[in-house]
């Protein structure tokens, strides 16, 4: 019996990782998503909640050098798995993906992810793979995937061009025209990932270029073709 694997999907924002990972989901038998970014989503979540006057400045000084796995466990964020991907829940209660991914929030988590030190969340984070592992085939979904888990059996990164990523989330947010807000917080978002290193190709980096994929399948299939069944 072959080993299960551990596939890595990391992409730009707004690119659809998320939705492609969902529909891989469905393609590869005995499989599960982790969603690693939600969990960093998580914690900012809290953390922006417990302090409800926090700006994004002050959230980068109030982060700089912190240990981020332990503010986690003192927010008592936690992750499990439910109908084959994980969920968030913090401190007993579970929070919906659309509140994680909220705007606000997404560029809060970029900043963050710049500032905190976290080397013990990814210490954690191999553990989990490692452990769903035993059982499943891992989906990952999130950032800086092979410094988390080096032994990848596929690292992705999705790309799609600026204006479709513009496009996609403005549908995401329910907007009826391009918004030039969102614009510019993707291209914000884009430079603190760019600095953060989070985009970094690496030499078994597949780079999947999604821009002209009609829909989150045709880029499923599209990374389904690396992947040897």
């Amino acid at each position: 019996m072959e080993d299960n694997i551990v596939i890595g999907i990391e992409g730009y924002v707004g690119a659809g990782k998320t939705s492609i990972c969902r529909d891989l989901l469905k393609m590869i038998p005995n499989s599960i998503i982790l969603h690693g970014g939600n969990l960093y989503r998580a914690i900012v979540y809290a953390l922006m909640h417990e302090k409800q006057n926090m700006d994004l400045t002050s959230l980068s000084q109030n982060l700089k050098n912190i240990d981020i796995k332990d503010l986690m466990d003192k927010l008592q964020v936690k992750l499990e798995l439910e109908n084959k991907e994980t969920v968030i829940y913090v401190a007993g209660q579970k929070i919906d993906e659309d509140a994680l991914q909220a705007e606000d929030n997404s560029l809060a988590v970029s900043i963050a992810g710049k500032s905190a030190d976290n080397s013990h969340l990814y210490v954690f984070g191999k553990t989990l793979i490692d452990m769903y592992k035993k059982n499943f085939n891992v989906i990952v979904s999130g950032r800086d995937l092979m410094k988390i888990y080096p032994d990848l059996n596929y690292h992705f990164l999705i790309t799609a061009s600026l204006e479709e990523r513009v496009r996609r989330k403005c549908i995401q947010y329910n907007k009826k025209d391009v918004s030039e807000e969102i614009r510019q917080n993707i291209v914000r978002r884009d430079e603190i990932q760019e600095l953060a290193g989070y985009y970094k190709r690496y030499n078994n980096t597949i780079e999947i270029d999604v821009t002209n994929c009609k829909n989150s399948k045709e880029g499923a299939v599209e990374v389904l073709k690396y992947i040897k069944q």
